[in-house]
């Protein structure tokens, strides 16, 4: 899945999938703005297992979420930014693109 690529690259390849696979995912089966860490951990134990990844290649995504400010930690609960919540409302597809221009750009 994940390609030899320079740093920076690969982390936002990283970063793209941890989105797109796991939290975003997440957010809309839970129908929740939050998740725990333990729910995280389950959803991408599962996808991991699915694409057949060690968990250690997702480590640092969430972690890049959060310093992208796409994601919020408070203790054990992680939380999507506020502008990302109509989306989770309608149950739209929000990729890591809208997601960034949605938390940078607006």
């Amino acid at each position: 899945m994940l390609s030899e690529k320079g740093k920076y690259a690969a982390a936002t390849e990283i970063r793209r999938f941890v989105w797109a696979e796991i939290v975003w995912p997440l957010i809309l089966e839970i129908n929740d703005v939050a998740f725990s860490l333990k729910q995280y951990q389950k959803k991408r134990d599962e996808i991991c297992q699915r694409e057949n990844m060690k968990v250690g290649a997702t480590s640092r995504g969430l972690v890049s979420l959060m310093k992208k400010g796409i994601l919020r930690k408070e203790d054990d609960i992680y939380s999507i930014h506020f502008r990302l919540i109509p989306y989770m409302r309608l149950k739209a597809k929000c990729d890591y693109a809208e997601a960034i221009h949605e938390v940078k750009f607006r």
